[in-house]
């Protein structure tokens, strides 16, 4: 499973979805960072392909990152992969 982050300015939670393949989850990397590099304010819809109900509509003009990331087999407790800062 491979997961999509999507950070929004003065937003400290990511806003994330999830696809299969890892063409399927560059695609949506893409496709974000097509919508941020464009300039102009829109309406970006995803969806999560683990979770087939879930949905999210973001504002582009308000994303200020977007990493995408394989979904290992650790414990939840784990670390995750990203941009953190130490703690």
């Amino acid at each position: 499973m491979h997961i999509i982050e999507i950070y929004l300015k003065l937003t400290a939670m990511p806003m994330s979805v999830q696809r299969k393949e890892a063409e399927g989850a560059e695609q949506v990397y893409q496709q974000v960072m097509a919508a941020i590099q464009s300039g102009t304010p829109n309406l970006l819809e995803l969806t999560c392909e683990h979770q087939p109900d879930k949905k999210v509509s973001i504002l582009t003009s308000e994303i200020s990152a977007v990493q995408v990331y394989e979904k290992s087999g650790m414990a939840t407790g784990g670390k995750r992969p990203g941009f953190a800062f130490a703690e």
